[in-house]
């Protein structure tokens, strides 16, 4: 399957609205990790939703959407930036049973869960938006944030199956009123409520977006493809391990004879010696260490 995000806008209308199907990028992230089914689809939703909300913001960045709390499902947190690169990873109570698949979302997360989507730009002011995770679906969360940060009218649909996810998003634009069809915006939610689950994960962009508004005049832009991509590295790694401190690392090398960092998105593992760390700390270049 090949991953991407279809953008398009009804003509002469102030709303704009977004598809995204994934298959592959989800299968890079839940392969590395093996989350109970019900953990693996919300993950996959927030892989879906992430897409759409990264190509809703005009910026050189990453966008990410984590929410958290002290229930069963601790964590989840999804990374995607402006090059339609995104990432993923959750975190599970090790107490976790099967018939907690049955949770409601809230029951998942626990009391006082959070819905926090940070947007970092290369260039400008780190900005960080969170409301409670109060919804019944995750999509449900995302359109209230979106009305309580943004007040922006948004409607997001989200779906996810085995290894695939898919979304779709409507949005009036920031700065229009509702231009001469004031009935634009509630038609057009009443005619997206009708997709199936089915349609958003395996329909082609054109076919479904025929289906579900073939009575209005539909924009279609040049689709963008959507990966899967890990930004860690070795440099990375070497710039944390520095900020521990000398006496610090020595003091790891000295009881396990060897410093081992493994990426929680990715599973990526970095090994570092004692010569590597000792390269390190002097400033040196490190040859020696293996990346596994």
């Amino acid at each position: 399957m090949t991953d991407f995000i279809q953008r398009f806008h009804f003509s002469d209308s102030p709303v704009r609205g977004e598809l995204v199907q994934l298959g592959t990028s989800v299968e890079e992230v839940l392969d590395r990790h093996a989350y109970p089914e019900r953990v693996a689809r919300l993950l996959a939703e927030a892989m879906a939703a992430s897409v759409l909300l990264t190509t809703t913001l005009k910026f050189q960045g990453s966008l990410t959407l984590q929410a958290r709390g002290d229930g069963p499902l601790q964590t989840l947190m999804v990374e995607c930036n402006h090059r339609r690169e995104v990432r993923g990873i959750a975190s599970v109570a090790d107490d976790w049973t099967e018939d907690m698949a049955e949770l409601s979302l809230a029951q998942l997360f626990g009391a006082d869960a959070q819905l926090a989507i940070t947007i970092d730009p290369e260039e400008g002011q780190r900005y960080q938006g969170i409301v409670p995770l109060d919804g019944s679906t995750l999509a449900q969360c995302l359109e209230h944030y979106f009305m309580q940060s943004e007040q922006l009218p948004t409607r997001i649909w989200l779906a996810s199956h085995d290894e695939s996810a898919a979304g779709l998003l409507l949005q009036v634009l920031p700065g229009h009123d509702r231009g001469e069809d004031a009935d634009i915006w509630p038609r057009l939610c009443q005619l997206s409520e009708t997709v199936t689950d089915d349609e958003l994960l395996a329909l082609p962009a054109s076919q479904l977006l025929y289906r579900l508004y073939h009575e209005e005049t539909v924009e279609l832009y040049e689709s963008e493809s959507v990966s899967f991509h890990c930004s860690c590295s070795r440099e990375r790694t070497e710039r944390v391990l520095l900020s521990l401190g000398a006496d610090e690392l020595r003091g790891i090398i000295a009881d396990q004879g060897a410093i081992e960092v493994a990426c929680q998105f990715c599973n990526q593992e970095y090994r570092f010696d004692p010569i590597d760390v000792e390269q390190l700390l002097r400033g040196g270049a490190v040859v020696t260490g293996q990346l596994h």
